[in-house]
């Protein structure tokens, strides 16, 4: 019989604690655990970026683990450690988009939507740099509303585990999801008007 969802939620924040108490060997019994969902992550991703990128499913696991492991490990939650799976995925996405246009304004850039209703219904799409440096400006602009959209979209959270990240009510995580996407929006309709 295999072990239910909560079960295995418990396991990989025992782990994620573990590993941020220094237990290296945490980090490598983690890895079972978590692969499938990284997997499903990365996929989610992907999903998002036009048909025939380079980097799979299977790799961007891979490189982003290596960002994760080489980082400083310290995870306080199941929520926290896929938030920064997430974010060392955006970066690999992003260091890929940068090595393809050859790091010129324009110059070959991805496409990726924000979907899931992340702005609007009915939004444009926006390039994985002009994402980024969006990203960028929100984080300057207010560190909490970034660290909402790093859970919500890039790590895939729902409002309630987004809540449960960031020690917030579920009421702040749904207004500052609101409040950021629409400020995204603005932001990358402003680097569309410009570029």
């Amino acid at each position: 019989m295999a072990p239910d969802g909560s079960d295995v939620s418990d396991r990989i924040t025992a782990l994620v604690h573990a590993a941020e108490a220094g237990d290296d060997t945490a980090i490598e019994r983690l890895i079972p655990l978590v692969y499938d969902e990284l997997r499903a992550l990365a996929r989610f991703q992907l999903g998002r970026l036009p048909v025939g990128g380079t980097i799979q499913a299977t790799a961007l696991v891979h490189e982003a683990w290596c960002k994760l492991v080489r980082g400083d490990n310290r995870w306080e939650s199941k929520e926290h450690f896929f938030g920064a799976a997430a974010r060392a995925m955006r970066n690999v996405l992003v260091d890929e988009a940068r090595r393809k246009s050859g790091t010129k304004r324009g110059g070959g850039r991805r496409r990726v939507t924000l979907d899931e209703g992340a702005v609007m219904s009915h939004e444009p799409s926006v390039d994985v740099l002009a994402l980024d440096d969006a990203l960028d400006r929100l984080e300057r602009h207010d560190e909490r509303k970034y660290r909402v959209v790093m859970l919500r979209y890039f790590a895939g959270l729902t409002i309630e585990e987004t809540a449960r990240a960031l020690d917030l009510a579920g009421a702040t995580v749904e207004r500052d999801w609101a409040y950021a996407r629409g400020w995204l929006f603005r932001e990358l309709a402003g680097d569309d008007a410009v570029g």
